[in-house]
């Protein structure tokens, strides 16, 4: 039986980083706060709760004083930022660059709108999933004004007298932010403007061509994934469209041996919130089902 582990995935950028950051905190012997689960991977946030990181909530971080806190890569609002200031919070800024760009250009065109004096109403539109930590930092731009559609068929409720500003959350799929983008085109007003800016992660977006490979490759394919996981869910469809025998686990625990009988080939693939450890340890107990 061969078993062949995704070159191609595990952690991105962002969550390396942000990783690496808790690690050397904590190692330092400091104590450290994270707001909201570091990535969207169980296992992986046990491991660093072991080491001392303590996952707080924005309700915990608003109690909070004179301590010291790790902002993940997905970001956060301006709001943070200024209740840190307040509270004396020591922050630790692990916010992606990618997504902190991103943040930047919602800002400056949303101040843009402000000023315009045309008469003309102008709306923020961000593709991303409603509630999920990076989209809240992406809201936070706009004052809370932000409209957020999950699906392409959600832009029919877009109001198309209005000049339009398209952007999405950076994990989502290319494929549907360009099915919105058509959309939009086609349904904008003649005196409307309809602007989009394609600020999906590239190292995110090329993963969906390479796992989908990966997943014809073989006669199984186990997709090691936290189930928050946002980008997981996308990546973890394309697989199972490639390849219907693909099945979701969060870890070894969950691998049933039943699945392994008649199969000659396992593919063990991951989101970009995937540590490797937990891919390894997932090939290691089918090697124990095999001896």
């Amino acid at each position: 039986m061969i078993i062949e582990i995704d070159k191609g995935s595990g952690f991105c950028f962002g969550v390396t980083t942000a990783i690496e950051k808790a690690e050397e905190t904590l190692k330092a012997g400091h104590g450290l706060n994270c707001l909201g689960d570091i990535v969207h991977n169980g296992m992986e946030c046990e491991r660093l709760n072991s080491m001392g990181l303590v996952t707080i909530e924005h309700e915990d971080f608003a109690q909070l004083h004179n301590a010291t806190v790790l902002l993940r890569a997905h970001g956060e609002p301006p709001a943070t930022y200024n209740m840190a200031e307040r509270n004396n919070i020591t922050l630790i800024d692990a916010t992606c660059p990618v997504v902190l760009a991103l943040q930047k250009r919602i800002k400056k065109k949303y101040e843009a709108t402000k000023l315009d004096t045309s008469g003309k109403k102008s709306d923020i539109v961000i593709f991303g999933k409603n509630g999920h930590a990076e989209v809240l930092g992406l809201v936070g731009q706009t004052e809370g004004n932000a409209i957020v559609i999950e699906h392409a068929e959600d832009a029919a409720k877009l109001d198309f007298s209005h000049n339009i500003f398209l952007y999405s959350q950076t994990t989502k799929s290319l494929t549907e932010f360009h099915r919105i983008i058509e959309y939009c085109k086609e349904h904008i007003a003649p005196d409307a403007t309809f602007q989009s800016f394609d600020t999906i992660c590239r190292q995110v977006a090329n993963r969906m061509p390479n796992i989908c490979q990966f997943a014809t490759k073989h006669d199984l394919v186990l997709f090691v994934c936290g189930r928050k996981s946002s980008n997981g869910k996308v990546l973890y469809n394309a697989c199972k469209e490639q390849n219907p025998n693909t099945h979701l686990i969060e870890g070894p625990d969950e691998i049933d041996v039943a699945w392994l009988q008649g199969i000659d080939s396992i593919g063990i693939c991951g989101a970009t919130s995937t540590p490797k450890w937990l891919m390894e340890q997932c090939k290691e107990r089918i090697e124990e089902f095999k001896s």
